[in-house]
């Protein structure tokens, strides 16, 4: 029996892709969200909310900013969070999607588009291996993208200190 010998990688193919890939983020990214998909809303992590995004979903919810605070939100000396069920990633995550859509908090408006993931081809890769959204759509201008960053930065200033 012969051994099969390992395929080989053609290195000028791969270099044509990433050059490809590397010109085309360069530009703007291509981002769509897919019907149904949840993938970002059940990944580890926090929500953190602003002021706007509190008053907001309680509008929505036709209960007062004081009162919705109370029920879901977790609040630091310098910031606030959802507060994490058990169980579940999200109070407001249902089988369809996201219950207060409409009204939803500034950083799952914005994402994938934060500062962190357009910052860097390596968190991007990383974030499209979950969501299905990355990669799909028409293309998205860099400045638009560099836009969305820059509010996220602006909505949590606290997150992006250095």
């Amino acid at each position: 029996m012969r051994e099969r010998k390992p395929d080989r990688v053609d290195t000028r193919e791969f270099s044509r892709k990433a050059e490809r890939a590397a010109k085309e983020m360069s530009q703007g990214l291509r981002f769509e969200c897919q019907p149904g998909c949840t993938a970002c809303c059940t990944q580890k992590g926090f929500v953190y909310l602003t002021e706007a995004d509190v008053s907001r979903a309680a509008a929505f919810l036709r209960t007062t900013p004081a009162a919705f605070e109370r029920k879901y939100v977790y609040r630091t000396r310098n910031l606030r969070r959802l507060r994490m069920p058990r169980g579940v990633s999200c109070h407001f995550l249902r089988e369809g999607g996201c219950s207060i859509h409409p009204a939803k908090p500034a950083q799952c408006r914005i994402f994938p588009f934060w500062p962190e993931l357009v910052e860097s081809r390596r968190e991007w890769r990383k974030t499209a291996r979950y969501c299905p959204g990355i990669g799909q759509g028409s293309l998205i201008q860099i400045e638009t993208v560099r836009e969305l960053a820059q509010e996220m930065r602006q909505a949590h200033p606290k997150l992006y200190e250095h």
